[in-house]
């Protein structure tokens, strides 16, 4: 499971236009469904893959040059793929980014991108926002320079190192941008929260006052968003575990209004819980925009008078959340 935060404002298209052929094999133990879904990088299925008769997901499809997400459940992997292409995967879902292993053309790009994840797990997201202005740039400075050279010294596709190089820079400034959201974010707490009157999955609309009484622990999603679907099942286990406390969970999809369907298909084929609620304007909603949300999944805490205990709160798969709400509720 990735336990690195991701910053997300908008998701770069790093596919090319020319159209090509790949073979695909995934050999997956403990899956975590019988379909596969390979997704382009803005959350747009282009294959279904169902599994066989032998266990075994197999295709050929077309694809254009560039990057992709294999989703197994809610469990995803990167992979680049490219016309020519044929990656045979082994892995076992139960340790779903360590055991995975790419073998045929292709493979050595596909590792490479397996390993980076591992290695991305490695950060300590805490440590990072507690740093200095200074040293976080620094620190930042260096993993840009590190991850290059890195990228540079396993000498792998040049298109694909092309890309992976702007992602590097691209995923760094996220960084950025997310450091100053988390210093900017400290500044809204113990203060009023601004309100939201949005529409209810369930039926009717839902505003915040209408939750006075309780704290109230906000996730704001979208449908697209990788990471914010990796936090899905941490998200059912604490609703779970404070289940008939005094906290109601509050799940804001930010999605556009032409995936409106899809925002309610999902809710339902997941079986979401807590409160399911759709923003209007989606990033232009006045709420986002009182909170400088440019990034998500991004967490609030209300408290029952409705004031901000934080407006950047622990993600629900940090042991860290459940501690704090241990605190404020028992």
């Amino acid at each position: 499971m990735k336990k690195i935060f991701f910053f997300l404002t908008l998701i770069p298209a790093t596919i090319g236009f020319a159209q090509g052929k790949v073979n695909f094999r995934a050999d997956i133990l403990n899956r975590n469904g019988d379909v596969i879904y390979i997704n382009t990088p803005a959350n747009k299925t282009i294959k279904e893959i169902k599994v066989n008769d032998k266990g075994i997901f197999e295709a050929s499809f077309e694809v254009a040059d560039g990057d992709y997400m294999m989703f197994d459940g809610v469990e995803y992997a990167q992979l680049y793929l490219k016309d020519g292409y044929d990656l045979k995967l082994k892995m076992d879902a139960a340790a779903f980014d360590e055991s995975i292993v790419f073998k045929g053309n292709g493979a050595e790009e596909n590792n490479y991108l397996a390993q980076t994840t591992l290695l991305e797990e490695k950060l300590n997201p805490t440590e990072m926002m507690a740093l200095g202005e200074d040293d976080f740039n620094k620190a930042v400075d260096q993993m840009q320079k590190s991850d290059i050279e890195r990228l540079e010294k396993a000498k792998l596709d040049s298109k694909f190192t092309e890309s992976q190089k702007k992602s590097i820079v691209q995923n760094l400034m996220g960084l950025k941008q997310y450091y100053n959201q988390k210093k900017g974010a400290n500044k809204l707490d113990n203060t009023a929260s601004a309100t939201f009157d949005y529409e209810n999955h369930k039926g009717g609309k839902t505003k915040l006052e209408d939750l006075r009484g309780k704290y109230v622990y906000i996730d704001v999603w979208a449908t697209w968003c990788g990471p914010c679907r990796a936090e899905i099942p941490f998200l059912k286990k604490v609703e779970e575990k404070y289940h008939g406390k005094n906290i109601e969970f509050v799940s804001i999809s930010v999605d556009v209004d032409k995936d409106h369907e899809k925002w309610v298909n999902f809710v339902n084929e997941k079986g979401l819980g807590g409160i399911q609620l759709f923003a209007d304007k989606n990033w232009n909603s006045e709420f986002m925009k009182s909170y400088n949300i440019n990034s998500i999944p991004r967490f609030i805490l209300i408290d029952p008078k409705g004031n901000i205990v934080k407006s950047d709160a622990e993600r629900p798969s940090s042991p860290a959340l459940t501690v704090e709400l241990d605190k404020l509720l028992n």
